[in-house]
């Protein structure tokens, strides 16, 4: 190159990198106080801008092999391709910030309107996160696309996909069926407001939190902190739990095993005592209830509470637990589970058993026989009526 195109580069450089300088200004300065997208599109596309100018004062100032006196520079047609390609990067990557940009300050706002019962919000952040990934997807298809046709190779297999895309389609359709079943199972949990960012949902018998949602995967973030990678078809093929479809209030139930001698009119005193000075309770109702009689021969009473979230549930539905416990083992001991067993014993025992458990309620032993009355072997009685047995031989 000589040396007026060094010059026509640096100086086409120089102009691009100085716009975007200037403009880098402008919303930093001035469009930041009237225009709220101004800070986000300043933080993400700053390097974007810059590289890319510099790419296109490159691509702007040097001359194509027709630009030369003599014969260019060996190599220099790779290197023309080199900077279209990366122009068309440049671009892509640029595409790409801006649309970040715009999506993160929509979601900000979300997130500043956006409380655990807000599930408008909550709506909104789950469609707009899935449509910044749809626009992604696209842009970077688009541009490899355009990269691909850059190449002399490409142009004749392009007219080839343009005649022939129905077979194409078709084909792709059938290779692909689970992947395109999967992404558009995810546009379809997203805007039929089934499954959003932060829904509490039951996945093979435990609860967990909706943490992301992509076209393919929902990741659920359990209590514990694990996470569960689910393919999003399975919400759209199989029936699942969804604990806040209408609003994050919940109702939560504490089972207690008890014995048949539990008061259960100052049970339910207590429970309602308690459950109503908790600061957790949301205040719509509670109640206490027998429910069942288990085969074990134990009464099933089941309190019932009303929290504003599955958080407060769990905690609630502990402390209330633990609270019983200690309360019928201090004030109603006999209440508390126990086995019953019944001793049957012959009738010569009985006195034995009698010194034993004298008060016991689980002993049956044989009445006490009449005045008169002696007992013959095998328990049977008969009346002594004063008369001698006869003699029958």
């Amino acid at each position: 190159m000589k040396l007026e195109h060094w010059i026509a580069l640096g100086v086409a450089v120089a102009i691009s990198v100085l716009l975007v300088t200037v403009m880098h200004w402008l919303l930093t300065h001035q469009l930041s106080k009237v225009w709220r997208m101004a800070g986000p599109l300043v933080n993400r596309c700053t390097y974007a801008a810059y590289f890319a100018a510099a790419v296109v004062g490159v691509n702007i100032a040097i001359p194509d092999s027709k630009g030369f006196t003599g014969d260019a520079p060996i190599g220099w047609s790779t290197f023309q391709h080199t900077m279209t390609i990366a122009l068309i990067a440049s671009i892509t990557w640029l595409a790409l910030a801006a649309a970040f940009a715009v999506t993160d300050t929509v979601l900000d706002r979300l997130a500043l309107q956006s409380a655990d019962a807000d599930r408008r919000s909550r709506r909104l952040q789950t469609q707009v996160k899935l449509l910044r990934r749809v626009i992604s997807s696209i842009i970077v298809i688009l541009s490899a696309a355009a990269i691909l046709f850059t190449f002399d190779a490409f142009a004749p297999l392009g007219a080839g996909i343009l005649t022939s895309a129905g077979l194409i389609g078709i084909i792709a359709g059938v290779a692909a069926q689970s992947t395109l079943g999967n992404l558009f199972a995810g546009l379809q949990l997203a805007f039929s407001d089934t499954l959003r960012i932060n829904d509490i949902v039951v996945f093979n018998e435990e609860w967990g939190r909706v943490e992301e949602l992509t076209l393919t995967n929902v990741t659920l973030r359990l209590w514990d902190e694990r996470r569960f990678v689910v393919p999003v078809s399975h919400f759209t093929n199989n029936a699942f739990e969804n604990w806040t479809k209408q609003g994050t209030s919940i109702t939560g139930a504490v089972m207690l095993r008890v014995d048949w001698e539990v008061p259960i009119d100052k049970i339910r005193e207590e429970v309602g005592a308690y459950v109503t000075n908790h600061p957790l309770w949301d205040g719509r109702r509670w109640s206490l209830q027998a429910t069942e009689v288990l085969e074990s021969g134990l009464i099933e009473l089941r309190a019932v509470v009303t929290v504003a979230d599955s958080d407060a549930r769990w905690d609630l539905c502990c402390d209330l637990r633990e609270h019983m416990i200690g309360y019928l083992a201090e004030q109603f001991p006999e209440a508390l589970p126990r086995n019953r067993t019944e001793f049957t014993v012959p009738d010569d025992s009985s006195a034995g058993y009698a010194g034993i458990w004298p008060e016991s309620a689980f002993r049956r032993g044989t009445p006490p026989l009449p005045v008169g009355a002696r007992k013959e072997s095998g328990g049977a009685h008969h009346t002594d009526r004063g008369e001698t047995p006869s003699d029958e031989g």
